[in-house]
């Protein structure tokens, strides 16, 4: 969160698999209730509806503004925020992103929903919050995550953030990002979840918990037999391979070019792939939303200017 003219600065970063801020970082989960449910940990309260936070999973939707969840999350994201500075109240400008090429198209749309009231009240955690949103920005992921040293890169880079549905990949020359070298795909890490679960199925005609996959894909073990483990680190070894040569189909080189790795993705290629001294991993989860935030602040200061 960043403050200036007054404005508080807010990044979310709206993944598929995790919200995350600046400084929080949660399931991109809601349960929505008729009544108060039992457990009221995360639980918000908006337009008399009640909403558990992080629970349940959200499916991949190309258009965020296909239902209401994600600006519930927002507005969960916000207090989280809030919550941190001590504030109850303020005046929000929110700094957001979408995939690369589809921010032309979907930006006008992304910001006219998370602004869809300029003032707004609801309770979260037992506290109640009244925010009123001056406006929305929309930058494009994978580059946000790297804003903060990008004027430094020299030569030829690779940007690759590899989040929960998507995979999207920028280069950038001397610092200035290429608009005609950005690419999209529906390849992200759940992706890799789906090929592990069929790859396990189909060896030991068992399901495994998801729990499970994430603990391995996170840390590269779990508390399974060794050779169930082999099962999903070789369909995991497979992905990170397939994340590879689709970089190589857009023109990648590992000889020539360092590669930046962004997003939740970057543990798989720690534990599942070679990736070399010439691959460097954003380890920040939080990185995109701080970008958004710092991109924002510049936008804003430059209009003052």
């Amino acid at each position: 969160m960043k403050t200036t003219q007054e404005i508080t600065i807010i990044g979310v970063d709206h993944g598929y698999g995790n919200i995350k801020t600046a400084n929080h970082c949660f399931p991109t989960g809601i349960l929505k209730q008729g009544e108060e449910p039992s457990f009221t940990t995360d639980l918000l309260i908006y337009a008399g509806r009640y909403h558990l936070i992080g629970e349940g999973h959200k499916e991949f939707l190309p258009q965020k503004v296909e239902d209401e969840d994600y600006y519930i999350l927002t507005l969960a994201a916000v207090a989280m925020e809030l919550q941190d500075a001590g504030l109850t109240e303020a005046d929000v400008l929110l700094a957001a992103g979408l995939p690369l090429t589809w921010t032309g198209r979907q930006k006008d749309a992304f910001a006219a929903y998370l602004s869809r009231n300029e003032q707004v009240s609801f309770v979260f955690r037992g506290t109640e919050y009244k925010i009123r949103i001056v406006g929305v920005k929309i930058y494009p992921q994978g580059y946000a995550a790297i804003a903060e040293f990008a004027a430094g890169m020299k030569g030829v880079n690779l940007v690759c953030d590899i989040g929960n549905g998507t995979m999207n990949t920028l280069y950038m020359v001397d610092g200035r990002p290429q608009p005609g070298k950005m690419y999209t795909e529906k390849f992200g890490t759940h992706q890799c979840t789906l090929a592990i679960r069929e790859a396990f199925s189909r060896a030991t005609q068992r399901e495994i918990s998801d729990y499970v996959i994430e603990s391995v894909l996170r840390t590269g073990k779990a508390d399974i037999p060794p050779t169930e483990l082999r099962i999903i680190k070789t369909a995991a070894a497979e992905y990170v391979q397939e994340i590879f040569r689709r970089l190589r189909e857009h023109g990648y080189d590992a000889n020539t070019m360092k590669l930046y790795i962004t997003g939740g993705g970057g543990c798989l290629v720690k534990h599942f792939g070679k990736p070399g001294s010439r691959v460097i991993f954003v380890d920040d989860i939080c990185a995109a939303a701080k970008g958004y935030e710092l991109l924002a602040e510049l936008q804003l200061g430059a209009n003052a200017g």
